[in-house]
């Protein structure tokens, strides 16, 4: 049984380990050197304060993680999140992916966030060894929608990369929102 829960600093020991494939081996990430556990602890930290960082759990171990963070630092973007998933290799294709994000989404809403935003590499190679066309698939069939791309913006592994950003409308957009409540002070009862 797949359980999903919030995240915890104690587990950034199991969720860099699910994103250690992904700096070290795909361009995924564009990051080039893994981060330390102490810069992955700050990172979950940090994020926990404003936005929601969930896990997916079965017997304790944790499967995969997805969070959000701010789209921009401007205080208008305020109702719109960036939104990030990390599966662990050996489970993806079981639906934990949807399930995060679903309960990632519902989560937004409460904050009074309308947009979710994701921001994923692409190739126009059909062939690329270190990226797959899986994320924009995935994400197509959670009902995002591509809105925009730059391009050969990333440079890893000796070749450019581009991105897409797609987005998914979470809810009708009111005249006058709700103000965004972060999510340390947001009641998840």
């Amino acid at each position: 049984m797949i359980t999903i829960r919030l995240a915890t600093i104690d587990d950034a020991a199991e969720c860099l380990a699910i994103y250690t494939p992904y700096v070290e081996g795909t361009a995924i990430s564009f990051e080039y050197a893994v981060p330390s556990i102490d810069d992955f602890r700050s990172r979950m930290d940090k994020t926990l304060t404003e936005y929601p960082y969930l896990v997916a759990v079965k017997e304790g171990k944790v499967l995969g993680y997805a969070y959000a963070g701010p789209f921009h630092t401007r205080a208008a973007f305020k109702h719109a999140a960036e939104v990030s998933i990390y599966i662990d290799r050996n489970h993806r294709g079981l639906g934990i992916g949807k399930r995060l994000y679903a309960a990632l989404e519902q989560i937004l809403q409460m904050q009074h966030v309308f947009t979710a935003c994701a921001c994923i590499a692409t190739t126009d190679l059909t062939d690329d060894p270190y990226l797959t066309g899986d994320s924009v698939r995935f994400h197509e069939a959670m009902d995002y929608h591509r809105v925009g791309e730059h391009r050969r913006c990333g440079f890893k592994f000796g070749r450019w990369y581009h991105v897409i950003w797609m987005e998914k409308e979470l809810g009708q957009r009111p005249e006058n929102p709700e103000p965004f409540i972060p999510f340390f002070a947001l009641d998840t009862k």
